[in-house]
């Protein structure tokens, strides 16, 4: 069973990302996949979440409207589309599926 975050960088404000998650070891279509991040000297916490079938997503309030998580169960692929980038997205990006975290990647927003 693995997971494995990838699609982290440096961009600048108002620049864009797209974080894969890539799923093994396991039937990814049937669990909800959910984004967290955690930035240095905070909780981590829930960025999104979506539902085995593609449908149920849920945003927290600080991302709605710049993020988007979507899957490709056919690929055991999940996915947080980052628009609108803000300093305060800076942070170690986790997908966690089934139980199982990924071992983070870092996105920096910073100009």
């Amino acid at each position: 069973v693995q997971v494995v975050e990838s699609g982290g960088g440096l961009v600048q404000p108002g620049g864009s990302l797209r974080l894969s998650c890539a799923a093994s070891g396991f039937t990814f279509s049937m669990y909800v996949m959910s984004w967290y991040r955690q930035a240095p000297g905070k909780e981590r916490e829930l960025v999104a979440s979506i539902g085995s079938a593609g449908g149920g997503t849920n945003y927290a309030d600080s991302v709605k409207g710049r993020f988007t998580i979507f899957r490709d169960n056919g690929k055991n692929m999940g996915y947080l589309q980052m628009n609108s980038l803000k300093p305060e997205d800076t942070a170690v990006y986790y997908c966690l599926v089934r139980g199982t975290w990924g071992q983070g990647t870092q996105v920096t927003v910073s100009s």
